[in-house]
């Protein structure tokens, strides 16, 4: 908001009616920020750690060229945290960034475990679960992800 009144405390018509109608013009040409859900990158990181970290980034390029503001929590947290001995910390972390996700993005067709129990929280969450192949293809077919978890509910929980 515009102040009336200059630095000295004195009224400034002048200074304030061109202010004014500068910030009425900014209002006028903003645009609405379009609406971009928070999703959760899911993907594999152990093995071929620098591999996958390249995907990864791909992955989340993806999402935000999809519209969505992508979470990648192994991208984040090995920046800070040593996985050979806060491993524990840091999967109750990706729980803590998954819960505040509006979707889960799993990305190709070979789950690590630790992709699996990422996926088994999000379904016991109520969380919308997409699949996508590592070519970065939807994978369309419900009865895919319904057998994927009827398969293996029981071992990942």
């Amino acid at each position: 908001m515009i102040d009336r009144y200059n630095g000295e405390r004195y009224s400034d018509p002048t200074a304030y009616a061109a202010l004014s109608k500068i910030e009425k013009e900014e209002q006028t040409n903003r645009k609405p920020v379009k609406y971009r859900p928070l999703v959760y990158i899911c993907s594999p990181y152990s093995g071929n750690v620098e591999f996958n970290v390249s995907r990864a980034r791909r992955y989340s390029r993806f999402a935000v060229d999809r519209g969505a503001i992508p979470i990648a929590p192994h991208l984040l947290l090995p920046q800070y945290m040593l996985e050979e001995t806060e491993r524990g910390l840091a999967l109750h972390m990706n729980k803590v960034i998954l819960n505040k996700c509006r979707e889960v993005w799993v990305f190709g067709r070979k789950y690590t475990d630790g992709m699996k129990k990422e996926m088994a929280y999000a379904k016991k969450k109520d969380k919308i679960i997409r699949f996508f192949s590592k070519e970065m293809a939807y994978a369309k077919k419900k009865d895919k992800i319904i057998r994927f978890f009827s398969e293996n509910m029981e071992e990942i929980r």
